[in-house]
C-alpha cells in the first residue's frame, strides 16, 4: 500500500467525531456529497468499509474503529505541535485556566498573578467548574491548565501531570461569639457550613469530625467556596475558610475565628498536559516557590494576601 491521502483520513475522523456525514459537513463547511466521496476513496485505498448504519447515524466498523484510533492520535499530535509553535510566535498569548470551584479564589488569584507578565501580552481566561469536569476539558485540549484541590493520577490519566503548589490549614469562623467552650467542642453549638464532600477538603473535614467524636449539625455543603463564605458572613452559621484569611479579611465584617486545624489542609495543585510544558505561563507557575503563600504551621504570615 502506497501513501494515504490525509485529507480523506481527516474527513473520516471528523465524521467519526460528529456521528454523521451531515454533522461533519457543517464543521468542515463542505457538502455532504464531497465528504461521502472522500470517504469512499479512503475505503477503496484501505480495501474495506469504515462505517455501518446504526439508526439514522453512522458508527465505525471494526476496521473503522482501528483507523479512528490512529487518526485520533495523529491529528491530536498535529494540534499539539501547532499549539507549541503558536506559543512561541503569538503576540497575544492565550492562556485558558480551569479553577476548581472548591478552592479559595483569593489564594488562586495570587497563584495566577505569577502567570501574567506585563510585556508578554498574555490573555488570561478563567473557567470554574468541578475537578472532574475540568479534567475532562483538559483531556480534550479545551484548557491549558487546571488549579485544583487534588492531584491527578498520571497512571490513570495518561499524558497529564500535576505539581503541588502548597497547602494551608483551615479555620472555623462565625459572626457572633459562641459560649466559652473549648475548641472544637464549640462547633456543636451552631449550624455548620462546609465544603462539599466531593472536594478533598470536604471529605477530610467529615473524617476529622468523626475522629474528634463531634456531633455537628451541618446546615449546608457548598461546592463553591466563595458562596459558602458569602453565606457564612451573612448568616449565623459557622463556616470554614483558610487560616490565611485571618482577621485582616474578616474583622471588619464582625467575623471571629473560633479555632484552626493545621492537620486538615486545603491543597493546591496545578494540572497540565505534557504538551503544555512549553507554555511560558505554565512553566512560571510550576517553577515558582509559593512557600510565602502557603506557610507551614507556626510560620509568620507575610502581607501576600493583604
Amino acid at each position: 500500500m502506497s501513501h494515504i491521502n490525509y485529507n480523506h483520513l481527516y474527513y473520516f475522523w471528523q465524521v467519526c467525531k460528529a456521528g454523521s456525514v451531515v454533522g461533519a459537513a457543517d464543521t468542515l463547511n463542505l457538502t455532504p456529497q464531497t465528504i461521502t466521496g472522500q470517504i469512499k476513496a479512503l475505503e477503496e485505498r484501505l480495501q474495506g468499509k469504515l462505517f455501518r448504519r446504526q439508526g439514522r447515524g453512522l458508527v465505525p466498523s471494526e476496521l473503522g474503529q482501528m483507523v479512528f484510533r490512529y487518526a485520533d492520535r495523529m491529528f491530536t499530535l498535529s494540534q499539539e505541535m501547532l499549539d507549541i509553535v503558536n506559543y512561541r510566535k503569538d503576540v497575544n498569548l492565550l492562556f485558558d485556566v480551569g479553577v476548581a470551584d472548591a478552592l479559595s479564589k483569593r489564594l488562586v488569584s495570587k497563584v495566577l498573578e505569577t502567570a501574567v507578565v506585563e510585556d508578554e501580552g498574555i490573555h488570561l481566561r478563567c473557567f470554574e467548574s468541578t475537578h472532574e469536569m475540568l479534567l475532562e476539558q483538559l483531556s480534550q485540549h479545551k484548557l491549558d491548565m487546571i488549579l485544583s484541590d487534588c492531584p491527578v493520577d498520571s497512571g490513570q490519566q495518561e499524558g497529564l501531570f500535576s505539581v503541588k503548589l502548597g497547602e494551608c490549614g483551615v479555620s472555623f469562623w462565625c459572626r457572633d461569639p459562641l459560649p466559652r467552650l473549648t475548641f472544637p467542642a464549640c462547633l456543636e453549638q451552631r449550624k455548620l457550613l462546609i465544603p462539599g464532600r466531593r472536594s478533598m477538603l470536604g471529605r477530610r473535614l467529615l473524617n476529622w469530625f468523626q475522629i474528634q467524636g463531634l456531633q455537628v449539625d451541618i446546615l449546608g455543603e457548598f461546592d463553591d467556596a466563595a458562596l459558602m463564605k458569602a453565606f457564612g458572613t451573612s448568616s449565623n452559621a459557622i463556616f470554614v475558610a483558610p487560616s490565611r484569611y485571618g482577621d485582616d479579611l474578616f474583622h471588619e465584617k464582625g467575623i471571629t475565628e473560633l479555632g484552626r486545624v493545621d492537620n486538615v489542609t486545603e491543597e493546591y495543585h496545578v494540572i497540565f498536559a505534557e504538551r503544555m510544558i512549553q507554555h511560558p505561563a505554565v512553566r512560571r507557575i510550576c517553577e515558582k516557590d509559593f512557600s510565602s503563600l502557603f506557610p507551614s504551621p507556626g510560620q509568620s504570615v507575610t502581607d501576600d494576601l493583604r
